[in-house]
């Protein structure tokens, strides 16, 4: 099998309304779509969404370099994804999401091959999966709120965003606390916002709050801080954007810094690293969690896959669909509730909609 062409669409999502983390806001989600074709008319689908403040790509750098790993593909047999993968990486260093898109791809055309679902090819069986939801930063009546017309829906956890002032960020936790129950875990992410001093002082507060865990607290590259606060926190840590990658997973586990693992297929280069990833983690005895940035339900269908297809992933962030204003994909993952159902098609099981493709606009390379 040889790949005979690739395309790369520019691939806007609107979002029902801006939303607002502690490093930024977007109000679209400006994603990358990759169509590889090969000769034995078996097509692969993949996505990738660069959250440019956190893996610093933006839609239009990741579709120049696109360009560029496509012409590298061509001829080549994407059978062979870990060669086809490093021969990007050699190319190309970093450009993680970008990267991602033809590992989603490559994934998509092997498992179509094999004729089994990608979670199945991967070596895994169908099991339940669960996402939770996200509250965006805003004052705290607003989260509150937020977090009432999740509960009213079901949701098993509710994920909520932090990282601005101990202050504030205990309000909207104490407040969201006081409109829902103890019951329903939280679960914090500070995306970086906060320095060690205000994130000890943050989580001690929030000790009796039936908080899960705190994604990022600091600062990425602050190891000495994550094992710091792992030691003192009453709540455990998770790595998210200081994990892109194995060195990342190594340098992590030497230091003993976090409890658990965020594992983001847009974040890591896709699937083949997130396997590598995650096998470092369950050597150490750190559970995973999958999570996304803002894919369209193709991209959450891969990361569901990958999910179902590792033991080691207790916990699901795969939301991002609930955001968007069009849900341009064809099959894919279901949502019964806040329940995943994996789709049994061969590959990834997604397609966007041809009517909604006509309009998006495309680069051929062959």
């Amino acid at each position: 099998m040889k790949i005979t062409s690739i395309k790369l669409y520019r691939y806007d999502i609107p979002l029902k309304a801006p939303i607002a983390i502690s490093l930024g806001s977007i109000e679209h989600a400006r994603n990358i779509l990759v169509e590889i074709q090969t000769d034995e008319h078996i097509t692969g689908w993949g996505e990738g969404s660069p959250f440019w403040m956190i893996v610093g790509e933006t839609q239009a750098s990741g579709l120049a370099a696109a360009e560029d790993m496509s012409r590298l593909l061509i001829g080549k047999n994407p059978l062979a994804i870990e060669q086809c993968l490093h021969t990007l990486i050699r190319y190309l260093p970093g450009h993680p999401t970008t990267r991602s898109a033809f590992d989603m791809a490559l994934y998509d055309i092997a498992a179509k091959a094999a004729r089994m679902p990608l979670y199945q090819f991967l070596g895994g069986t169908k099991r339940t999966l669960i996402t939770d939801e996200t509250i965006y930063i805003n004052p705290p009546e607003r989260m509150a709120d937020d977090a009432l017309r999740i509960q009213a829906k079901g949701a098993e956890a509710i994920k909520v965003k932090l990282g601005t002032n101990v202050r504030d960020d205990i309000t909207r936790v104490k407040m969201i606390r006081d409109a829902i129950g103890h019951e329903i875990p939280i679960r914090t992410d500070a995306n970086q916002g906060w320095d060690v001093v205000t994130a000890s002082a943050v989580l001690r507060a929030l000790a009796d709050y039936n908080v899960q865990y705190c994604e990022q607290p600091i600062k990425r590259h602050d190891t000495d801080g994550l094992r710091h606060l792992r030691q003192h926190s009453p709540i455990p840590i998770m790595a998210d954007e200081s994990l892109f990658d194995t060195v990342d997973a190594l340098r992590l586990v030497r230091a003993e810094a976090v409890d658990y693992f965020n594992i983001k297929l847009s974040k890591s280069g896709g699937i083949f690293e997130a396997l590598n990833i995650n096998a470092i983690a369950e050597s150490a005895g750190i559970p995973c969690m999958i999570g996304c940035m803002s894919e369209s339900r193709l991209g959450l269908t891969a990361n569901a896959h990958f999910a179902a297809a590792r033991q080691n992933v207790r916990f699901c962030d795969l939301d991002a669909c609930f955001e968007h204003a069009d849900d341009p994909v064809h099959g894919g993952i279901l949502y019964n509730g806040y329940h995943i159902e994996l789709p049994e098609t061969p590959g990834i099981g997604a397609e966007i909609d041809s009517a909604f493709l006509k309009n998006l606009p495309v680069k051929t390379v062959a």
